[in-house]
């Protein structure tokens, strides 16, 4: 007969964290804390969900701590156990994976993220050539909306817009930006940068949140956040159309802020021989993880608390599945695609997929209060 290791069984603890650690996909993971009691214990104590999403999204590194509804933390409290070592570590493993699974799903159903312009570096004419322009594709006599800097002779002069998304926690995955063709010039010039730069991040606290609210567009507010991450360099195209600059990777955004950095500039305006950069549109594709999951900045520090409520994330489950009419007897790959993470096992559960097979039962103490927090039952 075949001779299986139980190598969690058989090796020392850190070898095993290592090798799960190389899990890549939530689906591995959740798959791994089914194989048995043992590797559902294991895998709960040393946090691998956690690991996976801060290998993923090193963004949540920052987090500080994890808080749910009152109403739970009082029903859990009912039963007195509520603040023990091992439930707070099974919180948080269901937490951190039903954080990925959210994730996955968003990335079947993206759609436009920003809510409004915040401000700009300069701005050449306000509010004829304002930065909200930039989210219209409007006509106006007879013309097109768009941003325009003010000029500089300095052709490395760089400007920045700011955007709020949706949500303070979202996930980004592209982002577009046009370059302005001035129709009314001589030449027909076209108004792009030489390359663009991606920042996503968070007010440094609450005043200056308070504060960007009631400021005016045309003011600068590039020394009021804090950004959590920035994307390489892309070259920009001198041409009048919608280029698309996909992330090479989903990235997590938590605060709620876009920062589109314009580098440089490639064309003088005739009529005063400065350097000028404009945009005529800016799109963002993503989508929100909110009012499932949330966030708290916790100032002066920085860091910030994960709020989380599994009741809403599994409404936003099953109306994602709903609007991705998915099918109830997926093939494998459709099934990891797709449905989801504990969708994928409770339908190989119920026979859609062959389940794995192995030498001993599967013993479990709290698997349906598990899937349940999770967002299945």
């Amino acid at each position: 007969m075949e001779t299986r290791v139980d190598f969690v069984q058989s090796l020392q603890s850190d070898m095993s964290v290592n090798i799960l650690a190389c899990l890549n996909d939530p689906v591995d993971v959740v798959r791994a804390g089914s194989v048995s009691s043992l590797w559902h214990h294991f895998v709960i104590t040393n946090g691998i969900s956690k690991q996976l999403c801060l290998k993923r999204f090193p963004q949540l590194s920052g987090i500080a701590r994890i808080t749910e509804p009152d109403w739970i933390t009082t029903e859990a409290n009912g039963v007195g156990s509520h603040n023990s070592s091992w439930d707070i570590l099974k919180r948080d493993h269901n937490v951190y994976a039903s954080l990925l699974h959210a994730i996955t799903a968003l990335n079947t159903c993206q759609s436009e993220c920003i809510v409004y312009a915040v401000s700009a570096s300069s701005t050449d004419r306000f509010p004829a050539e304002s930065v909200a322009n930039t989210l219209t594709t409007r006509r106006y006599l007879g013309g097109h909306s768009y941003w325009s800097s003010k000029g500089h002779a300095d052709p490395d002069a760089p400007e920045t817009l700011i955007y709020k998304l949706k949500a303070d926690l979202c996930v980004i995955s592209e982002i577009s930006v046009q370059p302005f063709e001035a129709f009314y010039q001589p030449g027909l010039p076209i108004y792009s940068a030489k390359s663009v730069r991606f920042r996503l991040g968070h007010p440094k606290n609450s005043l200056d949140e308070n504060d960007i609210v009631q400021m005016p567009q045309q003011q600068p507010a590039d020394d009021k956040f804090i950004w959590t991450y920035t994307s390489e360099v892309y070259p920009m195209e001198q041409k009048n159309c919608l280029q698309q600059f996909k992330l090479p990777e989903p990235v997590l955004c938590i605060g709620g802020y876009l920062q589109i950095e314009l580098l440089g500039r490639v064309q003088r305006q005739h009529s005063d021989n400065l350097f000028y950069t404009c945009v005529s549109h800016v799109k963002v594709m993503g989508g929100p993880l909110c009012p499932a999951f949330d966030i708290d900045i916790l100032e002066p520090s920085g860091k910030f608390a994960l709020k989380y409520n599994p009741e809403v994330f599994r409404w936003m489950l099953q109306s994602s599945s709903e609007d991705s009419n998915i099918s109830p007897m997926p093939s494998e790959e459709e099934a990891v695609e797709h449905v989801g993470v504990m969708g994928f096992l409770l339908q190989a559960y119920h026979g859609g997929i062959e389940p794995m097979v192995w030498d001993e039962p599967i013993e479990w103490d709290d698997d349906d209060e598990e899937m349940d927090e999770l967002g299945v039952l």
